[in-house]
């Protein structure tokens, strides 16, 4: 059983040029081509439950036009169609958070995601702490890019610091995951300063670059019940990413949890199809 936590799908009129976009601002090569068939593709390639798209917000007024496309993809999940299961999107830069994070929970979304690079602000800033609370209120999930950002090498807006800082902030506990082992290339200020917190950690485009001793290290004290399968589809191959979690010989409770079990939970029923 697998479930991959954290993968990005594009519509089909725009997904060529967006991947060929990305791609060269980032200089990394994809692994497929941004649609939907493309990542389901991917996900039947390894047998996969399920995988969890996660759309970005570049701009505030894309938010209607994103949670139409989302809404279009879970309908079809709901009816078996297919194993895609999406998020929603939003912008810190949007009108009535609170009424828009109402919505999202009413329509049936099981989370959001965020991207404070793509999105141009400290996931500290009170825009995201605005974010994260109304998902206290709505229990929704919040999935947050962390640490370094191929296409925004400049400035890291979400910072293992300034994460922790974003948390102390907060006024309970958010089902937050931040994406990439808590800090994409800063795994060492990750597991200083994020393992052990009660949040999230998944392992999108990490595992080809973390190494075993580094992984080990982060699971060890952040614990195997909250960490998640992650391949951020289609910058990292799903099936390279799971062969190589299982070259490091978890047992096999512990590899169950990351693979599929701790997002169950996370989820709850309402996501998982009978």
């Amino acid at each position: 059983m697998l479930v991959d936590f954290h993968t990005h799908i594009f519509p089909d009129k725009i997904a060529e040029k967006t991947i060929s976009f990305l791609s060269e601002k980032g200089n990394i090569p994809p692994y497929s081509d941004g649609t939907f068939q493309g990542l389901q593709r991917a996900l039947n390639e390894v047998n996969a439950y399920m995988g969890i798209a996660l759309p970005v917000l570049t701009r505030p007024k894309s938010f209607d036009s994103i949670l139409r496309f989302t809404l279009q993809i879970n309908e079809g999940y709901f009816k078996r169609e297919h194993d895609v299961l999406s998020f929603a999107g939003i912008h810190p830069d949007c009108e009535d958070i609170e009424g828009k994070m109402a919505q999202i929970k009413t329509l049936g979304f099981s989370g959001i995601k965020i991207h404070p690079d793509y999105q141009q602000t400290f996931i500290d800033d009170p825009k995201y702490v605005r974010i994260l609370n109304a998902a206290i209120d709505e229990d929704l999930i919040v999935v947050t890019h962390a640490g370094f950002d191929v296409g925004y090498p400049e400035l890291t807006h979400c910072t293992p610091k300034r994460a922790l800082n974003a948390l102390q902030k907060l006024k309970g506990d958010c089902k937050l995951v931040f994406a990439h082992c808590g800090g994409c290339r800063m795994h060492e200020e990750a597991y200083e300063l994020l393992a052990g917190e009660n949040v999230y950690f998944d392992t999108a485009y990490v595992l080809p670059e973390i190494g075993k001793e580094t992984f080990l290290k982060i699971l060890e004290k952040h614990g195997a019940d909250k960490i998640l399968f992650a391949s951020d589809s289609p910058w990292q191959s799903v099936k390279i990413c799971l062969d190589i979690l299982k070259s490091y010989g978890l047992k096999k409770e512990i590899e169950d949890k990351i693979l599929y079990k701790n997002a169950f939970a996370l989820l709850g029923d309402k996501a998982i199809r009978k």
